[in-house]
C-alpha cells in the first residue's frame, strides 16, 4: 500500500468538491479498523456546511485549514455501552489512521487534528455539532484536493528498531 509512504499532512486545498463515492470509501475504510473486543466505538460526522466548517476551524489553534477545506469527518466516539472503554482512544486512532491513508490514496489531502482529549476542545466541536449525550469528540479530519503535491519525508530510524 503505498498510501503509507506517500501520506503527509495536508492544510490548503483547492476549490473543488470531493466526490461522495470517495468520501463513502473513506468512511468504510474507517470502519474497517480494528477495535478492542470488536466494540467499534465510533460515529462519523461528515462536515461539508461552510458555516459548520467554520465552527470547527475555532474549536482549536491547530483547526484553521478545516474553513478551507471542502469536507471534514469528525470521528466520534461512544462514551457509554462500551466492553473496553479504556480502550476507545485506541481505536478511533486506528480508524482515523484508515482514513487519512484512504484520503491518500484517493488522491486527497488531509490532516488529522486532534480533540480528544482536550476538554475545552471536545467541547467545542460537541457545541458546533450539537453532539448527543454519550458521544464525544475526537479528531477533526479535513480534507480535500491538495493545492500542492508534497513528497513525505524519510521518517526511517534504524537506531529505533531493536532486534531479541
Amino acid at each position: 500500500m503505498n498510501a503509507i509512504f506517500e501520506r503527509v499532512s495536508v492544510r490548503e486545498y483547492v476549490e473543488k468538491k470531493v466526490e461522495d463515492e470517495k468520501i463513502e470509501r473513506i468512511l468504510k475504510a474507517a470502519m474497517a479498523a480494528p477495535s478492542a473486543g470488536n466494540q467499534r466505538p465510533w460515529e462519523f460526522y461528515v462536515v461539508k456546511d461552510k458555516a459548520a466548517l467554520g465552527q470547527l476551524a475555532v474549536s482549536s489553534p491547530y483547526a484553521g485549514c478545516t474553513k478551507n477545506a471542502d469536507v471534514a469527518i469528525v470521528a466520534c466516539y461512544r462514551t457509554e455501552g462500551l466492553m473496553f472503554p479504556e480502550y476507545a482512544h485506541i481505536d478511533m486512532s486506528a480508524c482515523c489512521e484508515n482514513i487519512l491513508l484512504e484520503a491518500a490514496e484517493q488522491g486527497l489531502g488531509s490532516v488529522w487534528l486532534g480533540i480528544a482529549p482536550a476538554q475545552e476542545r471536545m467541547e467545542a466541536v460537541a457545541e458546533a455539532l450539537e453532539l448527543p449525550s454519550g458521544l464525544a469528540a475526537f479528531a477533526i479530519l479535513p480534507f480535500g484536493y491538495p493545492v500542492r503535491k508534497v513528497e513525505q519525508e524519510n521518517r526511517y530510524e534504524e537506531s529505533r528498531v531493536h532486534y531479541i
